[in-house]
């Protein structure tokens, strides 16, 4: 398991260190953790992080196949996560409403994410922030043991000057 994490945070700070401003972000939450929480000591009181998600300027065709014919480039939503002392909290809506502003900052016009096909929970949050869905993993993709059916969600974001 540390190694897992061990490579995912190599694998952010790589992105963070050598991607542009402009193309890639990485959006925290933070909360005060009580004793109650995960990563807090029972006897102190401190912020702390509790949700995260990945923002990055794609433009991989079979997406653009849903988007308008002038679409170039897309804003794809990923990694987003939130500690589970802290889910059903309204964190994951202000990470997505965080996502729209970076939209609106950088200029692009659609927002994308992928979900589990089954993983109902995630998909109405998805729905509820604006997302819908446009495409559904074909058979072939999900044939290999354990590959779950994915949804593709794209939201429009109506730009503000």
């Amino acid at each position: 398991m540390l190694y897992l994490q061990a490579e995912v945070l190599a694998g952010l700070l790589y992105k963070l260190r050598n991607s542009p401003q402009d193309r890639y972000a990485c959006l925290v939450a933070e909360a005060e953790l009580t004793g109650d929480d995960e990563k807090a000591s029972s006897s102190d009181s401190k912020q702390g992080l509790v949700g995260v998600v990945d923002v990055t300027v794609l433009r991989d065709q079979n997406v653009l196949n849903h988007l308008p014919p002038d679409s170039q480039e897309y804003l794809y939503i990923s990694g987003i996560a939130v500690l589970e002392s802290f889910r059903r909290r309204k964190i994951a809506t202000v990470l997505l409403k965080a996502c729209d502003i970076v939209s609106n900052l950088w200029g692009f016009k659609y927002l994308v994410l992928r979900a589990y096909e089954d993983d109902y929970g995630a998909r109405e949050l998805y729905s509820n922030a604006g997302y819908k869905v446009v495409s559904v993993d074909p058979p072939w993709q999900t044939s290999w043991v354990g590959r779950k059916r994915r949804v593709l969600m794209v939201k429009h974001n109506n730009l503000t000057p």
